[in-house]
């Protein structure tokens, strides 16, 4: 059986997570941040599990998306043994800046 799969992050979905995690310090701290956090670590264990699970994204049939809260959604791709995180974007900024 398989153990799952490697969670790996671009550059893109490493610069948006600190955005985020600054975000949250400053503007609503430290119980705001675990939560966040939580739901993430959460999400990624079921990424690893079933990247599957989530569907293909409306502007790219090669990556999906999974809505981790109503203002992050999580940008991915599956590959053979990888799932390689592209974005979490920001649901309110402009939907034309979203990752392809």
């Amino acid at each position: 059986m398989r153990n799952g799969y490697k969670i790996e992050w671009t550059e893109e979905a490493d610069q948006c997570l600190d955005d985020i995690i600054e975000y949250l310090k400053e503007e609503w701290g430290e119980k705001a941040l675990s939560d966040f956090a939580r739901k993430l670590q959460k999400r990624l264990e079921l990424l690893a599990i079933r990247p599957l699970l989530f569907p293909k994204s409306s502007r790219r049939s090669t990556s999906r998306r999974s809505v981790l809260t109503k203002q992050i959604t999580i940008y991915y791709k599956v590959n053979r043994d990888t799932v390689l995180l592209l974005s979490l974007f920001d649901n309110r900024k402009n939907p034309l800046k979203r990752p392809k």
